[in-house]
Parts: structure tokens; C-alpha cells; sequence
């Protein structure tokens, strides 16, 4: 739906977290920051049982301290993950291609790839300065550099709008840097977590992952969207109506910047780490170990099946989830207030999971998945009808409320569908994970899961353009197919009229496709439900 929104659950802000069997649970796969639950590192898991006794039996309020740090932590992960949510908007405001918003797309990718160098992070680091710290530090110091640095660039890179347009591979380029950044900080934390907190403790940790993301990429989005925004500034927070919002995204990136200099600094110097009590013995056969174990795990039968069905099984949503929202930027409704309708949804988004997972702690929640595809799917045909609508109702004085309330009821549709498969693919990865290799099963199998969503929006995105059909009016034998001849159109005074909108035709092929592989394949899928628990079960050679 709204960019602010598709981007956290359509393929973005996606969180390839891990689940250890005794306490917590990373939503990674499309839920929106409101419950990306802890993961706990790779390796990180093991470490909490062999806490010494007197770190055991503690009451919150004794690590009153270290909550709260792990709340700043997830705060500022959140900030980079809601920026860059931001950007395809003022880029849709700039009118940018669909081609260019297929190019940035890939910037949401890192999150969804961390398992590749999670093993790494969990392996490598100085004992003297602390396992986690070793790597949480020179990141956070590179993050913050790196936005100040941007501060003086980002004007630069999203153009002026007198002839420069954004450039947009320098702007990928860098927040995809932004984006691995924050992945890698992000395991760094989620292993601290388990060994920062105490055992009975260690709850809180998901907690504060799912209220600090939530918070941050709410600053880093909707707060700033809303005050980089002229109009909205003028109407709300201004005596006097100025031409610019009380923000610029070069002023965010500086403060934040400086934020996270300051920060890393006081924890750097004030945050010790508590000795952990690991073997030598798995430091060092840690990083072969772990992803041998991951080339094991994919080479099993079941696994590979579910991974290369889920790989496929969100094709069908892609148009719905990735372009509609820029499409309505494009149809008139202003950025900042399709980014404000996300903070209605919070709490449907803290409930939802809970309801929904009464019904998927059975023996069988792929049945929940399956029920709820078609649903999501006519959702996409509804989404397509709303942008049809959009400019139907539009006024001088922008939209009428009942368009919002629309806007908003379909969007909260679409969560009660989107959270019913989220939730059932949790809770069957969480059922079939091995529970020896938890953490290193659940994480793959999530991480899988979040590419079946990254690869469709992408795709998606870049075939609008070459799927919209426009012509020349006003001027004889000139056609717009490219942009040179676009110019020619205009230069012989005509202009460039869309007589099919490839947005429309793709909506239609991914609700076909969709149906298609709800039809052939979702009975399979279902199937895996049936397997026993032998064919799930990862043959180790030690």
C-alpha cells in the first residue's frame, strides 16, 4: 500500500532472524517492524545457558539498564530501515521511472541476505574488547560517519528538479551500503541481547527489538516525512506558510549522524560485556561449521521443496504490495499522509498476531496460509481498483476523508491477510526447525522466506515501464516508447498520453499467476504438513 507501509511488509524492512526453541521469535519474513521479535544471533543461543549462577535470578528492574540499551540499539537500527522506506516516495514525487524504483528496491535486500555473513559476525572477533562490542562499535562509527558524509551529498543525489533528476544508482549504491550496515548491526545486537540480559531476563530482549525497530523506522519515515513535507508543516506546525518543511533529509542524516557517533562513543567506553563461558573448541569450528550445517540442511528433500515453493508463492501479491502505493503518489495523494495512515495500523498489528496464532499452533498451520492467499489476492484487484478511483475523487483541496477511510480499510484488510500466511509460515518453520540447530534452521528457512518476497517486488517494479503502452498527441508519426522519443514528441509539440497503464496489466497476470499457483501448488505445500519429523531432521557428520 503506501510506500511507508510496502515498505516494511512488501518486501523491504525484512528481518532474517532466527528462533531458539526456548524463548524467542523473529518475525522476519513481511511483518512490519510492530513484530520483528528477537533472533538470536547463530551461535549466540547457546551462549545464555552457560551464564554464571549469580547472573541467573534477577528481577527486571536489576538490568533496568541494559533493556534500556538494547531499546536505544533497536531504535537506531530502525532509523537507516525507515530513511530508506522513504526514499522511493520523494523519488515518486520527483517522478522518477519505475525502472529506477526496481533499482533502489534491491537496497531492501541486505536484511533478507544477513545469513550469509551472520556466522562471520558470530566467529570473528578481539576477545579483549568483547565478542559483540568487537563488531557493534566500528559499525555504528562507520553508520554515523557515513550519514553525515551523506548530509552533504544527498541534495546532490536526489537532484534539484531544474533539469537534474536523482541519480539513482549513486543513491542505491549508498543506502544499500546504509542497509548492510544496519543487517550487521543488527546481528551484533541480537547476539549481545541474549548474553547482556539474564536467563529469566532474556524475554525482554524481543521486546525491546520489536518496540525499538517499530520506533525508529517510525522516525525515520513517518516523523520525517511529515516535517520535510511543506504543505503538511504549513497547515499543522506553521504561523506563517514557508516554501520548505522544518526538515530536510540532509538535516535528518547530519542529526542522526551525530546521534549515533555519540552513542557508540558512550558505549564503547561505559558498556562492558559479560564474559561468556564458550568452549575455544566452537569459536574456532564455528564459521566452516555453520555453513556446512546450511548446505546440509538445503540439500535435505523437504526443505528443498518448501524452499523452492515459497520462492514462488508471493509472485502473485507483488504488484499490489510494490507499486501501488507509489502508484497513488503518482495519482496526487501527498507522500506525508499516506506514510501517517501506518501509525493507525500499530495496533492492529500488535493484536492480529496473537489472534492469528490460535489458529496456527496446531499440527497444520499451512491450512491458515492456504485459507488466506485468495483473499490477498482479490485484495490486489481491489488495491488496482482503488488507484482507478484516486483521481476520480480528487479536488483542489487534495482528497476527501471518506477516500482515506477507504484507503485505510482496504489497508487494513490487506494486514489481517498478509499477518494470517506471515504468521502460519513462522509458526511452521518454528515446527519443522530441528530444535538441536534451532537457531541456524529457523534463520535459513526465514531467510528464504523473505527472498520469496524481495525477488517479486523488484521484478515487479521493473516491469511497469515496459508493460505501460503511451502515445504521441498533438504531433504526427512521433510515439513515446522511449524516453528520446518522449523529447521528440515533445519538441514537435505534442505530449506523451498513457493509453495503458502497465501497472493495471500486471495486476491482472499476478492474480492469475497467483490463483495458478494456489490451484496447482498449494495443495503440495500444504502437504509438507504431513512429513514426519524424521524428514525434517538435519544428519550431522561430526
Amino acid at each position: 500500500m503506501s510506500p511507508a507501509i510496502a515498505a516494511k511488509e512488501g518486501g523491504r524492512q525484512r528481518r532474517a532472524g532466527s528462533h531458539h526453541h526456548h524463548h524467542c521469535l523473529d518475525v522476519g519474513s513481511e511483518a512490519p517492524p510492530a513484530l520483528a521479535l528477537c533472533g538470536d544471533g547463530l551461535l549466540g543461543g547457546e551462549a545464555e545457558v552457560l551464564l554464571p549462577p549469580e547472573r541467573r535470578l534477577r528481577g527486571y528492574r536489576a538490568e533496568l539498564g541494559s533493556i534500556l540499551l538494547l531499546l536505544v540499539l533497536y531504535v537506531l537500527q530502525g532509523i537507516p530501515l525507515g530513511l530508506a522506506g522513504s526514499v522511493p516516495l520523494i523519488l515518486q514525487s520527483k517522478s522518477a521511472s519505475y525502472t529506477d524504483q526496481a533499482f533502489f528496491s534491491f537496497v531492501f535486500w541486505p536484511f533478507s541476505l544477513k545469513l550469509l555473513w551472520a556466522p562471520l559476525v558470530d566467529a570473528v572477533y578481539l576477545r579483549g574488547f568483547g565478542r559483540r562490542k568487537s563488531w557493534l562499535v566500528p559499525t555504528q562509527y562507520v553508520l554515523g560517519l557515513f550519514m553525515i558524509y551523506m548530509s552533504t551529498q544527498v541534495d546532490v543525489l536526489l537532484g534539484d528538479g531544474e533539469g537534474r533528476g536523482p541519480d539513482v544508482v549513486a543513491l542505491t549504491v549508498s543506502f544499500f551500503l546504509f542497509e548492510f550496515l544496519a543487517a550487521t548491526q543488527d546481528i551484533a545486537v541480537d547476539g549481545w541481547a541474549l548474553t547482556m540480559l539474564s536467563r529469566e531476563n532474556v524475554g525482554y530482549a524481543s521486546t525491546c527489538n520489536s518496540v525499538g525497530q517499530t520506533a525508529g523506522y517510525f522516525l525515520g519515515n513517518v516523523l520525517f516525512l511529515a516535517l520535510e513535507s511543506s504543505s503538511f508543516c504549513n497547515k499543522y506546525l506553521r504561523f506563517q506558510p514557508q516554501p520548505r518543511g522544518i526538515v530536510t533529509l540532509s538535516d535528518f542524516l547530519f542529526f542522526w549522524g551525530a546521534v549515533f557517533l555519540i552513542t557508540t562513543t558512550l558505549v564503547a567506553l561505559l558498556k562492558k560485556e559479560n564474559k561468556e563461558l564458550i568452549p575455544t573448541k566452537e569459536e574456532t569450528k564455528g564459521i566452516t561449521d555453520t555453513y556446512r550445517l546450511l548446505f546440509s540442511i538445503i540439500k535435505m528433500p523437504a526443505v528443498l521443496t518448501f524452499c523452492l515453493l515459497i520462492l514462488t508463492a508471493k509472485v502473485g501479491f507483488s504488484a499490489a504490495d510494490a507499486v501501488t502505493g507509489l502508484k497513488l503518489v503518482e495519482e496526487g495523494v501527498p507522500k506525508e499522509h499516506l506514510a501517517l495512515l501506518a501509525v493507525p495500523m500499530v495496533p492492529l498489528q500488535i493484536i492480529l498476531p496473537l489472534i492469528i496464532s490460535k489458529y496456527t499452533a496446531g499440527p497444520q498451520p499451512l491450512n491458515t496460509f492456504y485459507k488466506a492467499m485468495p483473499f490477498r489476492l482479490l485484495l490486489g484487484l481491489e488495491f488496482a481498483f482503488l488507484v482507478w478511483w484516486t483521481p476520480k475523487v480528487k479536488h483542489e483541496g487534495g482528497f476527501p476523508i471518506y477516500y482515506y477511510v477507504v484507503v485505510l480499510l482496504s489497508y487494513a484488510l490487506h494486514q489481517i491477510t498478509l499477518y494470517s500466511m506471515y504468521v502460519a509460515i513462522m509458526a511452521f518453520n518454528a515446527k519443522v526447525s530441528d530444535p538441536l540447530i534451532g537457531g541456524t534452521y529457523m534463520t535459513l528457512l526465514n531467510t528464504v522466506s523473505n527472498l520469496g518476497g524481495n525477488w517479486p517486488s523488484t521484478v515487479a517494479l521493473w516491469l511497469v515501464d515496459p508493460l505501460t503502452v503511451k502515445e504521441c498527441a498533438g504531433a504526427q508519426e512521433q510515439t513515446c516508447g522511449t524516453t528520446v522519443a518522449a523529447e521528440l514528441c515533445t519538441k514537435a509539440g505534442g505530449s506523451c498520453v498513457t493509453t495503458l497503464d502497465g501497472y493495471y496489466v500486471e495486476s491482472i497476470i499476478c492474480v492469475i499467476l497467483g490463483f495458478g499457483w494456489w490451484f496447482l501448488l498449494g495443495p503440495k505445500f500444504k502437504k509438507l504438513q504431513d512429513e514426519g519429523q524424521s524428514a525434517w531432521k538435519c544428519k550431522r557428520s561430526n
